[in-house]
């Protein structure tokens, strides 16, 4: 087993945010020997952690989202909160694009070069909004966080369909949809630099939930599915509907989502 894969495992498994972000930024996309060890299955010779093990700080407490209070960007703990939800979803983005690298064999070499290369951008917007929080005076694991993206993880360790269809295309291209609104409430609340930050992580987000439209079109294609039907039985058998009614349909088309996609979303 090379170097590099237990590197790549023991980065998965980190649970300092520091360390995480050190071993990310160590971490070599190009790398072949790393690159051939993942597409024959390397990754299977790790057991794929439970929760707790995936590499949470220790002292952030994880809940169920409806235990979670909202709070209004008027109040410095309100702030607080709203960029700490945010850490909390680029840190967790990290460790999903790890486990879509890790546990997946058999698959085209580009497929783990695009998920690694997500992880080391998702680590770079957790090192931003990070920074940005500390501005703000508070530090991650300050406050309550939920669990839903990873328990999703879980729910579709064993099909890569799955995966593809409702962590990038559902989860993530909510983010696509929630953050311009998110950056227009910073406007104007004064938080221009809190602004820019989500900018240019919007961005960033739009060739990720394209990598995940990229993927999930391959597999199904793999398996003789007509892609736009397979999304829409994917979504219906874990959601049954989606709260659809305010897509942000410019950013998911250059996500890959097709308008009739879009339009069927919204009669779910």
């Amino acid at each position: 087993m090379p170097e590099s894969f237990d590197k790549l495992s023991r980065c998965f498994l980190e649970r300092s945010p520091s360390n995480k972000i050190d071993l990310m930024k160590a971490l070599t996309v190009n790398d072949d020997c790393l690159l051939g060890v993942l597409q024959q299955g390397g990754g299977k010779q790790i057991e794929f952690p439970a929760r707790g093990d995936v590499g949470y700080p220790d002292n952030l407490k994880l809940v169920d989202a409806k235990f979670l209070p909202k709070r209004s960007l008027k109040t410095l703990e309100g702030h607080g909160a709203f960029f700490h939800a945010i850490c909390h979803i680029e840190y967790t983005a990290i460790n999903l694009a790890l486990d879509a690298a890790l546990y997946f064999a058999q698959m085209p070499l580009a497929y783990y070069r695009d998920w690694l290369q997500i992880a080391k951008e998702e680590a770079c917007h957790f090192e931003l909004l990070q920074g940005h929080l500390r501005e703000i005076g508070f530090q991650y694991g300050d406050f309550d966080a939920h669990s839903g993206m990873w328990d999703l993880a879980e729910r579709t360790a064993d099909d890569l369909l799955l995966r593809m269809a409702l962590v990038p295309r559902v989860l993530e291209a909510r983010g696509l949809d929630v953050t311009p609104p998110m950056i227009k409430r910073l406007t104007q609340a004064g938080d221009l630099t809190g602004a820019s930050l989500l900018q240019r992580i919007y961005e960033d987000e739009i060739s990720h939930v394209a990598a995940g439209t990229r993927w999930f079109k391959f597999v199904a294609k793999q398996r003789g599915l007509e892609p736009e039907d397979a999304f829409q039985r994917a979504v219906k058998s874990e959601f049954g509907t989606l709260r659809a009614n305010k897509l942000n349909r410019e950013g998911r088309v250059l996500a890959g989502f097709t308008e009739n996609e879009l339009n069927r979303l919204v009669s779910l």
